[in-house]
This record gives structure tokens, sequence and C-alpha cells, in this order.
């Protein structure tokens, strides 16, 4: 007995693959930028000064966060584009005779 579920059509399917894609790609660039920029990479990075600081401790303390921000937009941003394209498509559909 499925629930009165049904199988989700072949959109809806690719539409669900390609924002997990989406999702898998800004969670790595969010790791890499946190994790190591503002720790593997630190010592190297303290070499450079930014703002009175070594760069290596402004990526743990301000650089991770504002990555973080500019990952939330780029994600919303993709995201429409990836649900209006599915929209385009689901009203060509609906014209087609």
């Amino acid at each position: 007995m499925t629930g009165g579920r049904d199988r989700p059509d072949a959109a809806a399917v690719k539409r669900w693959r390609r924002s997990l894609r989406l999702i898998a790609v800004l969670l790595v660039i969010w790791f890499t930028a946190s994790l190591g920029l503002g720790v593997l990479f630190a010592a190297p990075l303290n070499r450079i000064w930014m703002g009175g600081f070594p760069l290596g401790f402004w990526f743990a303390q301000q650089g991770s966060i504002l990555i973080f921000l500019v990952l939330l937009v780029v994600n919303a941003a993709v995201m429409d584009r990836i649900e209006s394209n599915e929209d385009d498509a689901g009203a060509a559909e609906d014209e087609a005779p």
C-alpha cells in the first residue's frame, strides 16, 4: 500500500537531483572556506595581514561567516532559477495540444 502517494514525475526527480547537487557543492565550498582556510591553512595565511589582523585569523573569525552569507544568496538565486525553469516547462506542457 502506497498511502495514496503517486510516483514523482521525471521533472520533479530532475529538479531534486539538481537541488541536491547544488547543496553538495555549496557545502563543500563552505567546508573548505571555514575549516580549510580558517584552521588547516591558518599558519601560511597568517603571514599575510589584512586590516591589522593575520589573514588566517580573519578567515576563522569573519571570512567564513561572510562566505556563508554569500553562499546563502547564491543558493537562493540558483534555486529560484531551477524552480522557474520547471515552472516554464510545466506551463509549456499545459499549453501543448
